[in-house]
């Protein structure tokens, strides 16, 4: 009886773990589900050392930052302007993949991190080389907030705390399948969970979740239970594209097929270095490039640079490769333009454009 008992016990135990890792979210029909977690759609590559990488950055070393900084210029946004502002359209860069969009009177903000280190503690990890452009503090009122996927450098918790008891009320959060919880968690009842290819409408907005070529996790134990991807935000006048981390893959071929060409692309041109460990999950400045054209898109702005110091290229590298990439495939400097932290551009020449073009087949595409 004895014998039995321990038996019933280590089955259990057994079946409480395999259903602590079985996909709650599993779909047979698609591809991208497994019963463990989500894949992405061209690459089923195995995760590269770690350690190897550490050892290598131990026994070979990696550049330097410089003794007083890389000197990067840190713009003070019109606060005022930004939280009256209903009417123009912006593109607000706060730091690393955190953008402000100001578009039909929405207010909508990008990975939002603007706590000092990208980790799950304060007080160790990658901390920032420039300060976010805005604080918590000094935002307009955020409407609608797109999460990419939950490393800590894309998804902090203390800046999606603050950001649900802003006055106001609090913003509508897009999140990758799998990520509500984590929000239900820390008291964010305000979420619409969304798989690749899924679409909402809200605030005069269409905002489609889609797929790139990443992977998920906030602690060993997690690692691709909830999904990852892109969004595209549909304005009548305007389809912005905000890529988060990827690599580059067939993807973005398929977004373009499926919803047409892009107005403004948002994408990563820092974090890669190097190769061999990071190239399926980190574009560098030359695959960004390919993306852009990929896409269609008619303008693209390099993001994912000069705020983390995560990888090994030096900081100031992204800009400088970037700008020998687009020489290399003969793309105008102004198509694929950097931004200073806490710069804001006025997209009234994008959006003007695209209206124009609204009516062609390709741009209707669906």
């Amino acid at each position: 009886m004895k014998f039995s008992s321990i038996m019933m016990l280590c089955a259990t135990c057994v079946l409480l773990l395999a259903a602590s890792r079985s996909n709650p979210h599993y779909n047979p029909a698609k591809s991208h589900h497994t019963q463990s977690g989500f894949r992405n759609n061209y690459s089923h590559q195995e995760k590269q050392s770690f350690w190897k990488w550490q050892w290598e950055r131990w026994t070979h070393g990696v550049p330097e930052n410089p003794p007083g900084g890389y000197g990067f210029a840190l713009l003070q946004p019109d606060v005022a302007f930004l939280a009256s502002n209903r009417v123009e359209p912006t593109l607000t860069w706060i730091g690393h993949a955190t953008l402000l969009l100001q578009v039909g009177g929405v207010n909508i903000l990008t990975d939002p991190h603007l706590t000092e280190r990208a980790s799950p503690v304060s007080f160790a990890g990658p901390k920032r080389q420039v300060p976010p452009a805005l604080s918590l503090d000094n935002l307009p009122r955020i409407d609608v907030v797109v999460v990419s996927h939950n490393h800590y450098d894309h998804l902090d918790a203390g800046t999606v705390t603050r950001l649900n008891r802003q006055a106001g009320g609090p913003p509508r959060f897009f999140v990758p399948l799998g990520l509500k919880a984590w929000f239900a968690s820390r008291g964010v009842e305000n979420v619409s969970e969304l798989d690749w290819w899924d679409h909402l409408q809200h605030m005069g907005l269409a905002i489609h979740f889609v797929p790139v070529q990443h992977w998920s996790a906030r602690s060993p134990w997690d690692r691709n239970e909830t999904l990852w991807g892109g969004w595209v935000i549909e304005h009548p006048a305007l389809r912005f594209f905000f890529s988060g981390d990827t690599g580059y893959s067939k993807d973005f071929a398929d977004i373009r097929s499926r919803l047409g060409p892009i107005d403004l692309a948002a994408l990563p041109v820092g974090c890669y270095e190097p190769r061999w460990f990071m190239k399926e999950n980190h574009v560098n400045p030359e695959e960004s490039v390919q993306i852009h054209r990929d896409l269609g898109a008619r303008r693209s702005v390099g993001i994912h640079w000069g705020t983390f110091r995560l990888t090994d290229e030096r900081l100031d590298e992204p800009p400088k490769k970037l700008t020998e990439a687009l020489a290399a495939a003969g793309i105008p400097a102004e198509q694929f333009f950097l931004m200073k932290h806490g710069e804001t551009r006025n997209l009234d020449f994008l959006m003007s454009a695209a209206a124009d073009e609204a009516a062609q087949p390709e741009r209707a595409a669906r």
